[in-house]
């Protein structure tokens, strides 16, 4: 059981998560998570050909997230006062044959195509609060995300950093791919 606790952990870094440092870059994503006790502080970076309101289209798309990300069961939109979103997700990932559902509820507060931030207020874990700022480079966007995640403590024994980065890794793969489909004729 404490295996599938630790997927749920894992999974609910679909927001879009030893006291050493961790960094692996994979198709133009560059990914580092630290570990330190139950607490991941997790940063990426990548660059996108594409505009700023391409690549925002995409990253501030809640309605359709559970479309472009593959471990997203479902995405919508609770309420909405202006800039400021209340989402409900449910995610999942695979424990051998078992299949695991988490349920997260967010506060999003939109600067549009410039930040995103994204505050837990209900979930699985115990704290998770990311900011994603996107920066224009030519024809390019380059976007930068950091943020915290806190696991339960038993979770996050065998949670190591290079799981939170390669399902991060993963998470950003697939949207980029869809900000790029998207901008294809």
């Amino acid at each position: 059981m404490r295996g599938v606790a630790v997927l749920v952990a894992g999974v609910a870094l679909s927001w879009l998560t030893s006291t050493g440092a961790l960094c692996a870059a994979n198709d133009e994503i560059d990914v580092h998570v630290r570990k330190e006790r139950t607490a991941y502080e997790v940063k990426l970076e990548f660059t996108v050909p594409a505009s700023l309101e391409q690549t925002w289209n995409v990253l501030a798309d809640y309605e359709n997230m559970a479309r472009i990300l593959s471990s997203m069961d479902s995405s919508r939109i609770v309420s909405r006062d202006g800039n400021r979103l209340t989402v409900a997700q449910t995610s999942h990932g695979n424990a051998g044959p078992v299949r695991v559902s988490i349920d997260a509820v967010r506060e999003i507060t939109l600067t549009p195509f410039s930040e995103i931030r994204s505050h837990q207020i209900k979930g699985d874990l115990k704290a998770s609060d990311f900011t994603t700022s996107l920066h224009a480079e030519g024809s390019h966007t380059r976007v930068i995300v950091t943020g915290r995640l806190v696991a339960a403590a038993w979770a996050s024994w065998t949670l190591g950093a290079e799981t939170v980065a390669a399902h991060t890794r993963r998470q950003y793969q697939e949207l980029r791919t869809e900000i790029l489909r998207r901008k294809a004729p």
